[in-house]
């Protein structure tokens, strides 16, 4: 039976096409001795296939496995390598199913439906990888979406037709002119890409942070530059990839550039102010900060845009770029830098003050957290109150007497205990009262 197909597209024609070859070949293995040899190859390359790797999977588990302590580079590799366990099935049958189409060509002079089960192979080995080895969530989609049904086209002969026909179809965007195979190759490579980005740019941040030699600020300013440059090169490899010239992204690139220039001025000026912090290092990750409206905590993020503090209840505060640019700020950390703190206490009048000095200092001075240098503990008299004599201790800390820091509150505890311990009266307010027009009884 035969039909006309010419108004048909090709890939309907080429469906059409295998499906008669399909019937075909069915019927000539009730009379072909050769396509029965080769299913039966086939059949034995899979059951051969299983058998020798359950006893090479052991042995080879064993090679591969590194004692859990060992954390060097050959360790990593050889966990990886022991990820790829999983492929010997598919990968011996292919391979003895290539011997075995050796042998069928050299009798029979075909081999079809062999190379049809290779490429059965193939997809059982992408299933496989998609299923048993990916464990990015991202990339195992991509599998399970691109990679799996390309295999299945690929294994039936209907790829190079679908991929001809989507290079004919064309789509044109103002100059620039690509088809919907670029597309579409452009759509998986930049997925792909900015995947490896992604990836790259966390092993290198991780590696610079590791640096400890260098300053904090130097350590953010070459992680934001190795990201730059990362993704920089994935952009440019994108649009070589979809075959778009970068000439034709001049237009885009002045449209870029209004845009800079009116609604994302904003944007750009914290992205700059980002850079001129980081290059001078006057505010980075682990400062507390103080803003000019009042406002403080600890910097725990830099990004292109802002910096983010968070206070000691828990919030989190975003503060743009170019708020540390402009505006005023104290920062009492600048990453280890020494912080002045000031108690007052007071004691009676019946009090000798010139021993007080001695016996606070001396107190403050156990604390572990008090320093002796740029000054040691220093008590200073401030005044006559109503109910006593004032005093204020001046001490230098590393750090800042919030959060975990409870420096002031363990002072005034040593102060206590010290007055205490030389009998010293902490006094608090007394008052006489006299009652005017009161009968003789009161």
């Amino acid at each position: 039976m035969e039909w006309d197909l010419s108004a048909q597209p090709p890939i309907v024609q080429k469906a059409v096409g295998f499906a008669l070859q399909g019937y075909e070949i069915a019927l000539g293995w009730l009379l072909s001795p050769a396509a029965w040899s080769q299913f039966a190859i086939l059949v034995v390359a899979y059951l051969a296939a299983v058998i020798l790797a359950r006893k090479i999977r052991p042995p080879l588990v064993r090679l591969l496995t590194p004692p859990e302590s060992n954390l060097s580079a050959l360790s990593k590799l050889r966990r990886n390598l022991l990820l790829f366990v999983p492929l010997l099935v598919p990968v011996f049958a292919y391979a003895l199913a290539g011997i075995g189409e050796q042998v069928i060509r050299s009798v029979f002079g075909t081999g079809t439906v062999i190379a049809f089960g290779k490429r059965l192979f193939l997809v059982l080995a992408a299933r496989i990888f998609v299923r048993d080895i990916l464990s990015d969530p991202f990339l195992k989609l991509l599998g399970r979406y691109v990679l799996l049904p390309a295999m299945a086209l690929y294994a039936f002969g209907l790829l190079d037709v679908l991929t001809e026909r989507l290079s004919a179809t064309m789509i044109s965007l103002g100059n620039i002119s690509f088809s919907v195979m670029s597309l579409l190759r452009g759509v998986i490579s930049g997925a792909i890409l900015f995947w490896l980005g992604r990836w790259s740019n966390d092993q290198s941040a991780a590696y610079i942070n590791k640096q400890e030699e260098m300053r904090p600020a130097t350590r953010q300013l070459a992680a934001k530059a190795a990201e730059l440059m990362i993704f920089g090169v994935a952009f440019l490899l994108l649009m070589n990839i979809m075959g778009v010239p970068l000439t034709s992204l001049a237009v885009l690139g002045g449209a870029i550039g209004v845009g800079l220039g009116f609604g994302l001025q904003k944007i750009a000026s914290n992205y700059i102010s980002g850079v001129i912090l980081l290059l001078e290092g006057q505010a980075t990750v682990g400062d507390y900060v103080e803003l000019d409206n009042g406002e403080s905590g600890t910097i725990v993020k830099t990004t292109a845009r802002a910096m983010i503090l968070e206070t000691f209840d828990g919030r989190w505060i975003v503060v743009p770029n170019e708020d540390f640019i402009t505006t005023r700020v104290i920062n009492y950390s600048d990453q280890g830098s020494a912080n002045r703190i000031e108690v007052a206490f007071s004691v009676s009048y019946d009090t000798d003050i010139n021993l007080v000095p001695d016996i606070i200092s001396k107190a403050v001075a156990t604390h572990p957290g008090v320093l002796s240098k740029p000054e040691p503990p220093d008590v200073e008299l401030r005044g006559f109150g109503d109910s006593g004599i004032d005093f204020g201790v001046e001490f230098w800390v590393n750090g800042i007497d919030d959060g975990k820091n409870k420096y002031a509150s363990d002072v005034l505890f040593l102060i206590w205990n010290a007055l205490k311990e030389h009998n010293i009266e902490i006094p608090y307010p007394r008052r006489v009262i006299e009652m005017r027009n009161a009968p003789p009884e009161a």
